[in-house]
């Protein structure tokens, strides 16, 4: 017996452990899968030997080859051997080993039952303990279902050890075999209290990742994790427990008033992120599920914005995103308390992460209001012009539209701004969001009236400089902005100052470049303007004129007719016989202004987007049914050949005849060359090679270097609005309105009135300049009548504007604040009646009042003088004191 373990242990001497295995892989890498299947040549030779070590050794290495990627699945069997080793080092290995290549459909898995049942057993808890370990990675249904009781047995082990590892182990079999669920509770819930904190930790862990299934089951549970995040020091417990009862407070309400004043706490104490964020995730679902039971919560929402701030301010890239996305929750509930950090998510858009940059795109969203809508919007645009890489510039130029256009135009208060802002992006180069740019151009002029001599004349502009937007705007999505600026200038012709030069910029040759789609727009509108201009032209009885007209348009248009798109030349012969008409009418002395009138009479109403559906089928008519004859089967089975017009055996015969090429030679090619040199030099008409001209003092032209011209600021085109005019206004009466509210407040405090200092807490609305007209109903009134929609939007104008006009009770909402202001107006006007009749001294202090006000607006005009001219200076006083400005 000696003499054969002798003879073992001086076999194991010349055998490979792993360190040679890895040395030999490192020194074999010109033929590296050759070495290696040596290597398991010799590792199967290893496992046929009786000697329990060189096993163990041959599947060491058997798991560094599997995670190189090779199948070891043909020594599942041996790896079972050796966990049956009755030595530690030998079990771990192989249970190590099973862990990584064994699964759920392992064939030899039924074999390890008795065996891990055994270990579960042993006295020795380092064999339970490395039994568990392997069994978490390769457990199945059946080996759960088998060994749920053995499990459960070491919950209650007297070592902490065991019954950490027990516990864990539970959601796996909870996982496999979800009806030890039940009978596994009770113990499950005492472990949540065990003197151990590694114990209680596993505990928690475990009834947390059940309880994201299905947390109504694990309500009863809420007193002890209560008591656990109150006593509690450690954070990955806590984190856990927050989590947990983030998913618990909307199941029960009232768990979240009891919760606020342990979560503040955490939050004022706590210095780890990690926790902290959790704290204040949790704080936003518990005020979302009490926000109707508790009345005031203030407090608790400026401190986790407070600690937010501190993230976002962080260097840690991660802190910073996860900053944002807990502010983006707070802000759907409470947008107020968000939009005082405005600076600092605008900071945000200089990080170098664009996922950072996205997340605070996503935030200004929700914080625009009336009063910063400008400013936002302006930020953007400079921070648009500044940035790199045109898929975050697409991104940034739909932001600002998305913002501005949200709700209906809830935040636009002046229309003739956004114009503006749409022309100004029409300047960017790269864009690829041209027709959500023209989109927005043509909703605003057809709902907003006031808007379109404003719009139309910033159309002609866009028309007549179609050569700044871009290298080639057919092929970019600038293309689609002419698109736009054509219908509007010809749908809204009645406001062009001058219909002809808008006639002449759609009438250039580079506009036959642009797509077809865009092209027949550009024709349809030609014919709009060209009736507009006739009837004028009528009027003041210039046929002549009219003549001329006709004769142009028809030269013009040719250049239409000869397009490639069937749409186009369709429109484009349409207007030419139009033309025809109008000559032929003028020769016979006959009117023209009335019938080219009747072509394009009425406006267009906005119309909803199910309106459509609501249209009535007329009787008789089936759109599934064939216009024309349906074709017949056998002309699709036909094969198109390619020879339609040339018979194949005339090809072959005309080839065959053709006299065949020969190439020349060098030498004829080198005579072809210098007789062409002659003949060139001899040419007098033919164009020679630029040279090299010098200059009086001796210096070529060529060789003077090109200076770069520093162009810092960016040039202006005359004609287009800017909207730093109507950002400078806005902040202009944003001052004039905290001076009104000012001394309204003093004249308040004055006269003892008790609601004085409501009106400081109260923001004041900023009253719309344009009103947007909103479809209440989905179908409107014909185009030929009057328009309805457009007087309902007035109607609802009147009555107020403050509502979101998104909503379909935007109107009565509307007309509810405007009531109330009425009657706040009347009831301030009662009061001030009933003061003024006390007698001659209270006119005697409302005059010294009055002298006082002055004095205050003068000193207050002084510095934004500035910025206005002494006439808009006095109207603003003037309608400050609700006077009518003299002129």
């Amino acid at each position: 017996m000696a003499l054969k373990k002798a003879k073992a242990n001086l076999e194991r001497i010349f055998d490979k452990n792993l360190h040679d295995l890895v040395r030999g892989i490192r020194n074999h890498k010109d033929n590296e899968a050759k070495y290696i299947a040596e290597c398991i040549d010799e590792i199967k030779q290893e496992l046929k030997q009786e000697n329990i070590s060189v096993k163990a050794n041959a599947v060491n290495k058997l798991a560094y080859l599997q995670m190189l990627g090779y199948d070891i699945s043909w020594a599942a069997f041996n790896v079972i051997e050796v966990m049956s080793s009755t030595k530690y080092t030998h079990k771990r290995l192989g249970y190590y080993t099973a862990s990584q290549c064994f699964h759920d459909d392992t064939d030899v898995l039924m074999l390890t039952t008795n065996l891990i049942r055994k270990d579960l057993s042993a006295q020795n808890m380092y064999d339970a303990g490395v039994a568990l370990s392997g069994l978490a990675c390769f457990m199945n249904a059946d080996l759960a279902r088998d060994l749920a009781n053995d499990i459960m047995t070491l919950m209650t082990s007297t070592k902490p050890y065991l019954r950490k590892k027990s516990v864990l182990i539970m959601y796996k079999v909870f996982l496999k075999f979800p009806d030890a669920l039940r009978p596994a509770f009770s113990r499950l819930k005492e472990k949540l209290e065990d003197p151990d904190p590694g114990v209680q930790s596993a505990a928690v862990n475990v009834i947390c990742e059940l309880a994201r299934k299905n947390p109504q089951n694990y309500l009863s549970l809420a007193p002890i994790f209560f008591k656990l995040m109150t006593s509690s020091s450690n954070n990955w417990v806590l984190i856990k427990i927050i989590k947990l009862f983030s998913a618990l407070t909307p199941l029960e309400p009232r768990l979240g008033k009891k919760l606020i004043e342990p979560l503040t706490n955490l939050i004022h104490s706590t210095s780890a992120m990690s926790l902290l964020y959790e704290c204040i995730n949790t704080v936003i679902a518990v005020l979302v599920s009490i926000s109707s039971g508790l009345p005031s919560h203030n407090a608790s929402i400026q401190l986790c914005v407070q600690k937010l701030r501190i993230l976002i301010e962080d260097s840690d890239q991660n802190l910073k995103y996860l900053g944002l996305l807990a502010m983006g929750r707070i802000l759907k509930t409470h947008p107020k308390s968000v939009q005082t950090h405005k600076d600092l998510v605008l900071q945000c858009l200089d990080d170098k992460d664009e996922s950072i940059r996205l997340r605070a795109l996503d935030l200004l969203y929700g914080m625009v209001s009336k009063k910063n809508l400008m400013e936002i919007v302006k930020k953007l645009m400079i921070h648009m012009d500044k940035s790199e890489g045109s898929h975050y510039r697409d991104e940034l130029l739909s932001k600002i539209i998305d913002i501005c256009s949200q709700n209906n135009y809830q935040f636009v208060t002046n229309f003739e701004w956004y114009v503006t802002v749409l022309v100004e992006l029409t300047r960017m180069e790269g864009t690829k969001h041209g027709r959500m740019i023209a989109a927005q151009m043509l909703d605003v002029a057809i709902r907003v009236p006031a808007i379109r001599p404003f719009s139309v004349t910033q159309m002609v502009l866009l028309l007549d400089n179609a050569h700044l937007l871009g290298s080639n705007p057919g092929r970019s999505g600038l293309g689609e902005v002419l698109y736009a600026s054509a219908w509007i200038c010809g749908e809204f012709a009645e406001h062009l100052e001058d219909p002809q030069a808008a006639l002449d910029a759609m009438l250039r040759p580079k506009m036959g470049s642009l797509p077809g789609h865009i092209q027949s727009v550009f024709v349809q509108n030609i014919a709009k303007l060209f009736a507009r201009l006739a009837a004028k032209l009528e009027e003041e009885e210039n046929t002549d004129g009219i003549r001329e007209l006709c004769g142009q348009l028809t030269e013009k248009l040719n250049t239409f007719m000869q397009s490639g798109d069937l749409e186009v030349q369709e429109r484009a012969s349409s207007v030419i016989q139009l033309l025809k008409y109008v000559l032929k009418l003028k020769e016979k002395g006959g009117s023209v202004g009335p019938e080219l009138a009747v072509l394009f009479a009425g406006e267009l109403n906005p119309v909803g987007l199910k309106a459509q559906k609501k249209v009535p089928l007329p009787e008789g008519l089936d759109l599934d049914a064939w216009i024309n004859d349906a074709p017949s089967e056998s002309s699709e089975e036909e094969e198109i050949t390619d020879e339609l017009f040339v018979n194949p055996e005339h090809r072959s015969l005309s080839n065959s005849n053709a006299p065949k090429r020969e190439e020349p030679s060098e030498e004829e090619l080198g005579k072809r060359r210098a007789q062409r040199k002659v003949e060139t030099e001899s040419n007098p008409f033919y164009i020679k090679g630029a040279t090299k001209a010098a200059s009086r003092d001796g210096t070529f032209v060529d060789d003077i270097p090109v200076a770069p011209i520093d162009l810092s600021v960016g040039l202006q085109i005359t004609g287009f609005a800017s909207s730093d005019k109507y950002l400078r206004e806005s902040k202009i009466d944003e001052h004039n309105q905290k001076l009104r509210r000012k001394m309204k407040d003093k004249k308040s405090k004055k006269r003892g009135k008790k609601h004085a200092g409501q009106d400081e807490e109260e923001e004041e609305e900023v009253r719309p300049v344009h009103v947007v007209a909103i479809v209440n109903e989905e179908i409107p009134a014909s185009r030929t009548q009057h328009q309805p929609g457009c007087a309902a939007a007035a109607r609802r104008s009147a009555a107020g504007s403050d509502a979101p006009s998104g909503s379909p009770e935007g109107g009565q909402q509307r007309g509810g604040q405007g009531g109330q202001e009425e009657e706040e107006e009347q009831g301030e006007g009662q009061g001030e009646g009933q003061e003024g009749q006390k007698g001659q001294g209270g006119r005697q202090e409302g005059q010294e009042e009055e002298d006082e006000e002055e004095q205050e607006w003068s000193v207050a005009f002084e510095g934004v003088g500035r910025l206005l001219s002494t006439s808009e200076a006095a109207r603003v006083a003037a309608s400050s004191r609700g006077e009518e400005p003299d002129g």
